[in-house]
């Protein structure tokens, strides 16, 4: 959808309907005010671009999904499988300074009404996490490394712990991310992402050159929402690859690690 204000944004259209309290997508490429490389609508304060234009970005989408930017709350992504429960002593972190972000997490969990979780992506895979029944929400910064180290279902658990959300009643959603198409890796991260999951040899297939596979993570990390207790007719996937539409996402792999963030979000209203 495009809002008034120029904000381009794919929103998980079935829960929006489903849950009306909820607000939930993934920012696009488009509709910001950042200079190349990071054209348009950079929402990451690490790579690069100026910070008037970044913050510029993120206010710009807060206004878009209609949640208070003083709400926007953000985590310095480690690439593991660290969980941060957000609450009142920790809203708005990192929505101004990257120094003030909730440190070293790559999942965020919460229940407060108007807080606006925040992640970076340009090819990792987002996964959102919703309970209706305790109104608990979480999203979760899926790569490779922290793929294998199942932060989807680290996740899931934690809100289980801390929300008693049980598995069956969770909803998850997994969003644009490089797909297995673009995806090509080498037998490091393949050594990695075998040790993780005995059934790992369904997500990946080898290409005509030596010790190099192509891998789908979102695909590996929708069986890790399965595994974990998740309905499969709870689970959404989106079928966009970021690689092949930078037209519309950015893609650390398809531009050379010279490109913007996309930021998924998740706030109840």
């Amino acid at each position: 959808m495009k809002h008034e204000n120029g904000a381009v944004l794919f929103i998980i259209k079935p829960w929006m309907e489903k849950f009306r309290w909820l607000t939930v997508g993934m920012t696009s490429r488009l509709g910001g005010v950042s200079n190349y490389p990071w054209n348009e609508f950079n929402q990451a304060l690490h790579v690069g671009d100026h910070s008037t234009h970044v913050i510029l970005n993120r206010q710009r989408l807060a206004e878009a999904v209609g949640i208070d930017f003083a709400q926007w709350t953000c985590a310095e992504q480690v690439h593991g499988c660290d969980v941060a429960q957000v609450g009142q002593s920790n809203v708005g972190s990192g929505r101004l300074s990257r120094n003030e972000a909730i440190s070293s997490k790559d999942a965020l969990i919460t229940r407060e009404k108007g807080v606006m979780l925040n992640a970076f992506f340009a090819d990792c895979v987002p996964v959102w996490l919703v309970d209706p029944t305790h109104r608990a929400i979480g999203l979760v910064h899926a790569g490779w490394r922290g793929s294998s180290l199942d932060v989807v279902s680290v996740a899931s658990r934690t809100m289980s712990e801390a929300y008693q959300s049980k598995p069956s009643e969770l909803y998850a959603a997994i969003g644009p991310s490089i797909r297995g198409c673009c995806y090509e890796v080498d037998d490091v991260v393949m050594d990695c992402m075998k040790k993780a999951d005995d059934s790992f040899g369904e997500f990946y297939y080898q290409t005509t050159s030596t010790h190099h596979y192509r891998l789908d993570l979102a695909k590996f990390n929708q069986h890790k929402l399965l595994k974990a207790g998740i309905l499969p007719e709870h689970i959404e996937i989106s079928q966009y690859c970021t690689a092949c539409n930078t037209d519309l996402f950015y893609s650390h792999r398809r531009e050379f690690g010279q490109t913007g963030r996309m930021s998924a979000w998740i706030a109840m209203k």
